[in-house]
């Protein structure tokens, strides 16, 4: 198998496909990047020494191809010691009325205290009604209440899922819970309780993947993992251009013949292809696509597509507040959900806890990050960065997790498109997708590539097989589009 294969973004998708592209065909990769920086949402932003990881990248699969190819590439070589996979202990909490919850929620006596007998009498009865009588699984809400009961879903789930999206669960559909948190609810949480006191405390060998206990992570974060790949294809012979923007895409006899592209200087260049691998967003692929009629309806569809915006602050403090009521040096949280109702910020991740390597003084300083989500153009998103980052101090101290004179630097960082959102428009898109496949060479991978909220792991799997159907030349893509979409697997946000 011979040719060349434009490759749009150097993110966890694109770089997957060039590095199997070179690993099993013959077939030379061109990848193009619109920004300066490689591992789109799954890269690591390094502030004075201090990193962040974007969103949160916990390096766990139940696809062992996904796990061999980690640690292929991050085993140490004489050429970079550095790189490393470190085993970490899977914390994750809820703090709401100002105590934390375990998420998901569990059958701990913490719980029942926090909660008060009131609440749990409800949340008891809640569940036993919605598995007596569930609901029609039309939206979220109703997937929810199915999997938990009305009064849990109420406390844990309603306030905080409208914080993400910017719509309350009733008008998103029930997709991104299958795709989210899928096998996981309140009798899971329990099937896993009774077989960890069965088994003398140990972990089921199968487990939903919310309810894993570890997870592997690179030294410096998943942004080094990416920038690994992309060493290592360049080394190989693939062509990497950062800060260059596909601007239209030509198809002949549904078939992609050549992309042009404009470079950060303005110049403007073309380059042919035999296949082109896309995980730009489908609101830009349509709108990009030249020499082709595209149908009404599917212009309309992409052009509508929801996506949801995101951004983070993340805040070099001296201790944290909550961190004293145990008399621990730090909680042991990679990440935290606020789901107090009075704040904005809508998870606060911990980077000491995913490596010490994050950190410039893990000893003396405690490096987190606060998490927005938000609509591009909206309030949130164009406020200046100072008085943003006033405001994520400020709802830091209302909520008792650090004191304002603790704070001693601060850096934000603005992600367009991060999450591909469920509703609008999108219950019309498998006719954008029935479209798309007509394209004989084109092969839609990602998260934005197939407005589909993937895990990083989802993102690379969907590149390797449409690496495989090039070189199995199987035409049909539906087991591109299929991936992620077993009702069995999910990590929640990433």
């Amino acid at each position: 198998m011979e040719g060349k294969a434009v490759i749009v973004g150097a993110g966890p998708a694109g770089l997957t496909a060039s590095y199997e592209l070179l690993e099993r065909t013959n077939i030379h990769p061109v990848v193009l990047e619109e920004s300066d920086e490689i591992g789109g949402i799954s890269r690591t932003v390094n502030y004075k020494g201090n990193r962040m990881d974007i969103g949160g990248h916990r390096f766990f699969s139940k696809d062992k191809r996904i796990l061999r190819w980690w640690e292929t590439i991050m085993t140490k070589r004489e050429d970079d010691a550095d790189r490393e996979l470190l085993t970490r202990n899977r914390v994750s909490r809820i703090y709401f009325l100002r105590k934390f919850f375990s998420y998901p929620i569990s059958l701990s006596k913490e719980t029942f205290l926090n909660l008060g007998l009131k609440n749990t009498l409800r949340s008891g009865f809640g569940y036993v009604k919605a598995r007596l009588f569930p609901l029609k699984e039309e939206t979220l809400e109703d997937f929810y209440i199915n999997r938990f009961g009305r009064p849990l879903y109420e406390l844990f789930f309603e306030d905080y899922t409208t914080k993400v999206w910017g719509k309350h669960p009733s008008e998103l559909c029930a997709d991104w819970g299958r795709q989210r948190v899928k096998g996981v609810s309140l009798s899971v949480v329990l099937k896993d309780y009774f077989q960890k006191k069965f088994q003398g405390g140990k972990q089921p060998k199968e487990v939903e993947t919310s309810l894993i206990e570890s997870f592997q992570y690179p030294k410096f974060g998943p942004g080094q993992l990416w920038e690994c790949v992309a060493d290592d294809v360049v080394r190989k012979g693939a062509e990497l251009r950062k800060n260059h923007s596909v601007r239209t895409i030509h198809v002949e006899g549904n078939r992609v013949s050549s992309v042009d592209i404009v470079d950060a200087n303005g110049e403007k260049s073309s380059e042919s292809c035999d296949y082109l691998f896309s995980s730009m967003p489908i609101k830009d692929l349509i709108a990009s696509l030249d020499g082709i009629e595209v149908p009404a309806d599917v212009r309309r569809i992409a052009s509508e597509l929801p996506y949801r915006d995101f951004i983070t602050v993340g805040l070099l403090v001296k201790n944290l507040e909550f961190s004293k009521e145990k008399g621990a040096d730090l909680v042991p949280d990679t990440w935290i959900y606020i789901q107090e109702r009075d704040v904005k910020v809508g998870r606060l991740q911990i980077f000491n806890n995913w490596s010490p390597f994050l950190v410039k003084d893990p000893e003396h300083t405690v490096w987190i990050g606060l998490e927005y989500f938000c609509d591009e153009n909206d309030e949130l998103w164009n406020m200046s960065e100072e008085d943003f980052i006033q405001m994520a101090i400020d709802e830091m101290v209302k909520i008792d997790v650090i004191k304002r004179e603790s704070v001693m630097d601060a850096h934000q960082v603005k992600v367009k498109k991060a999450y591909p959102a469920y509703f609008g428009s999108y219950t019309e898109f498998e006719e954008v997708r029935k479209f798309l496949d007509t394209i004989e060479n084109l092969y839609c991978i990602g998260r934005n590539g197939q407005h589909r909220y993937n895990n990083m792991d989802h993102s690379m799997l969907t590149a390797m097989e449409a690496v495989s159907n090039i070189e199995k030349n199987i035409v049909s893509k539906d087991n591109i589009w299929s991936v992620n979409t077993e009702q069995e697997y999910h990590e929640k946000a990433s």
